[in-house]
């Protein structure tokens, strides 16, 4: 059972009363901190954490923005596309839960502007909550080399994926298909968070929901007993 940290002494956005000047916006709010009480407040109400920048050059400066897109991404855990091409890449290569959750992070972060996100702040941040039982990663892997995987927060029947990498075809792919079919192993009321419908997640089966459907389909997941894959580290069956 994952460990619950000392709650917030932050007030988050309440995304039930927005400014209407927010209400279709994606960021609607900034500061407070990175503890783990506060990103486990963050993500049960339907927020995740990431940096803005303002100012530019020498004097630009972060501070921590709270996000709930609009329309939000999801990933149906009976609507994944799984093509032939990768079914072979799912039987050619393999994958672990929770084995190396530090390198699954670094090798989100090194992918380009898309990693530039992953700062030393959000590093030590997933870190406390991987410490604590709260995020976990799925590892892919060929022979003994860490070529792809993601990572994200597990709370009840939700999982906010919060990155992927790979480094060789289908890799982070194969680790999507791994996480789907644990999440929905029990046929639990599972919620996976994508956050934005990229191209590449479209493709996979990802759809858009509104704020107020993704929010009616969390509260329905928050209650579900932990994910058991998630108990300890585990090699795929």
């Amino acid at each position: 059972m994952p460990t619950e940290p000392p709650p917030s002494h932050w007030v988050l956005p309440d995304l039930d009363r927005l400014d209407p000047e927010l209400a279709d916006e994606d960021l609607v709010g900034l500061g407070a901190d990175l503890e783990p009480g506060t990103l486990l407040a963050a993500y049960r109400t339907g927020l995740f954490p990431m940096h803005v920048a303002f100012g530019t050059g020498g004097d630009q400066s972060e501070v921590i923005g709270w996000w709930s897109p609009q329309p939000r991404g999801v990933l149906p855990l009976d609507g994944l596309v799984v093509s032939r091409s990768l079914r072979q890449s799912c039987r050619r290569l393999r994958t672990t839960v929770n084995h190396a959750f530090d390198a699954v992070v670094e090798g989100c972060a090194d992918r380009g502007d898309q990693g530039r996100w992953i700062n030393d702040q959000i590093r030590g941040a997933y870190r406390r909550l991987h410490e604590l039982g709260w995020a976990h990663s799925i590892e892919t892997w060929q022979g003994d080399e860490l070529v792809g995987g993601l990572y994200g927060v597990s709370i009840g029947g939700l999982f906010a994926g919060e990155s992927m990498f790979y480094r060789v075809t289908d890799a982070s792919k194969v680790a999507l298909v791994r996480l789907v079919k644990d999440l929905g192993a029990d046929g639990r009321p599972g919620l996976l968070d994508v956050q934005w419908v990229t191209p590449h997640l479209a493709s996979l089966g990802a759809t858009e929901v509104t704020r107020a459907e993704y929010r009616r389909r969390l509260a329905l997941a928050l209650p579900t007993p932990p994910q058991a894959a998630w108990g300890t580290a585990s090699d795929a069956p």
